[in-house]
């Protein structure tokens, strides 16, 4: 699946060096993460490196009997592993390390993701050993640390958000996504009326119309206006006591603030719905403006985009969702409660009108020790400099590119921003040539194509955590890709060229996965 086209000239590529177009106005020369063109010896793979008889484990004396594995389970051959000496299995994986880019070598301008630095001293805090060796079958009042720190965690981001109740359950963004959809269907079904419908903008995050479904809604699509904002006069046409509620982000989806919300609150509460806060993009906003105090009834909370834990990439996450005092008794159990008298702290199962488990115990509790010790770390005023912040550098380098790549609608982004490469189309470049050209350049490309009703999008944003500098040489970065689709475009048709494979047909890819050994 990579390309074919043949390598560029060295003179035309990665980060050290110009483009044609710089001979005549020398610029700055933009740096970012290096890259590195080969991987590991031989093919790549462990199975390439295995040879017969080499070992890198030993396992410890048996200190129980052993007894024979049942025949129900018994392979009915040996297991195809690959025996790999230490020094190669180590060296192999450094390779890899070193090969990959992380957001502790590089920037990650990713619109609608929010990579952002992971601060060192919440991982030695989430290391501690009396939260690290913790046993989720430990006795309550051996673990009354652990649930303190819950209780804290949750009634910081109910100050946060303006809501009541938090749980802790969900395991991602997505789970809470869902979980919060599951509340709002547990409370229309008290009700008398679970519903049928909830709305999402046409601007919305591709989990959201996913997360409807699952609950078991039907997703409505609610267009956007010329300003790139939710068009509220659509909204009220689509309202009725059917509608079970509105998933909203805001700012929105486009980097943009709901100047209308509190009317959109209104459409949705005149019929009995409830309003959703997709928590994407609450680091915008964080100690500057409540979704409880726009009118929003559940909000579901990214860790990884506002409080900096690491961003997934199939591990452990958490996703928690804060909801007002008429949702609480509706929240997945159990939950964390305090008995003011004794000043202890337990796990609260009996809740009759639970949507019940969505996850095991009380989440996952490593990440959200990191979250607390981010939280607790800034205070409100440390949050507060991080929503402004996130916002100053998105609209510094906004400015900085616009020129090349002008923004899709027009007022002030707040954390993000999208502009579009539709200019460059009459060079024959789109969107992903950029991106593809930047990596040549030392940078992890920006989001392309979303949201879906841009042409040529590219969505950046920058985070909080990243210095001017940074900032400007990434916008140089792009600067002198679009250059380069002007003097010679097939610098940007052919690249990436520095990396260990090119081009993949990446729908090639999405649609027929082979994830095998």
């Amino acid at each position: 699946m990579t390309g074919d086209v043949p390598a560029r000239r060295p003179e035309s590529i990665g980060a050290a060096t110009r483009g044609p177009s710089d001979v005549d106005e020398p610029k700055p020369l933009a740096t970012g993460a290096p890259v590195r063109r080969t991987g590991p010896p031989g093919d790549g793979t462990l199975k390439d490196l295995s040879r017969t008889g080499r070992r890198a484990w030993s396992f410890p004396n048996l200190d129980v009997p052993e007894g024979p594995v049942p025949g129900e389970f018994a392979r009915a051959e040996p297991a195809s592993l690959p025996e790999i000496a230490e020094r190669d299995l180590v060296r192999h994986f450094t390779r890899l390390s070193q090969m990959n880019y992380g957001v502790d070598t590089g920037f990650y301008p990713l619109g609608s993701c929010s990579m952002k630095y992971n601060p060192k001293v919440a991982e030695a805090a989430a290391g501690l050993p009396g939260f690290q060796r913790l046993h989720p079958h430990q006795p309550e009042s051996t673990v009354q640390g652990a649930l303190e720190l819950l209780w804290r965690l949750e009634r910081a981001l109910c100050e946060l958000t303006g809501m009541a109740a938090t749980t802790f359950q969900p395991p991602a963004g997505a789970s809470g996504e869902l979980t919060g959809l599951l509340i709002m269907r547990g409370y229309h079904t008290k009700n008398g009326n679970p519903r049928k419908r909830v709305v999402i903008p046409d601007s919305a995050h591709g989990t959201n119309p996913a997360s409807v479904t699952m609950a078991g809604y039907e997703a409505v699509q609610v267009p956007s206006d010329a300003r790139g904002l939710v068009d509220l006069s659509a909204l009220e046409k689509l309202v009725s006591e059917d509608v079970a509620g509105l998933m909203l982000t805001n700012p929105n989806t486009l980097g943009l603030f709901e100047e209308e919300i509190q009317g959109i609150a209104r459409a949705m509460h005149e019929v009995g719905g409830l309003l959703y806060y997709d928590g994407a993009n609450l680091n915008a906003i964080m100690g500057r403006v409540r979704p409880g105090d726009m009118g929003f009834d559940i909000v579901h909370m990214n860790t990884h985009k506002t409080f900096a834990t690491p961003h997934g990439g199939g591990g452990p996450g958490a996703g928690p969702v804060a909801v007002s005092g008429r949702l609480e008794p509706f929240l997945p159990w159990p939950v964390v409660t305090r008995d003011t008298e004794t000043e202890t702290f337990r796990l609260d199962h009996d809740r009759p009108d639970s949507i019940g488990r969505i996850h095991g115990f009380g989440g996952n509790f490593a990440v959200l020790v990191r979250a607390y010790a981010y939280v607790f770390m800034h205070g409100g005023n440390g949050l507060k400099a991080v929503a402004e912040r996130a916002v100053l550098n998105a609209n510094y380098l906004a400015a900085l590119v616009k020129e090349a790549f002008p923004l899709a609608f027009q007022g002030r982004p707040m954390h993000e921003f999208v502009a579009t490469a539709k200019p460059l189309r009459r060079h024959g470049v789109r969107a992903m040539d950029v991106a593809k050209r930047l990596i040549d350049l030392g940078f992890h490309p920006s989001t392309v194509y979303f949201p879906l009703v841009v042409e040529e999008a590219m969505m950046v944003e920058p985070t909080e955590t990243e210095s001017k500098e940074t900032l400007d040489a990434f916008a140089e970065a792009t600067l002198q890709a679009a250059r380069e689709a002007r003097d010679d475009a097939d610098v940007l048709l052919e690249s990436p060229v520095t990396t260990p494979v090119r081009r993949l047909d990446e729908a090639r890819a999405a649609r027929h996965l082979e994830p095998r050994w």
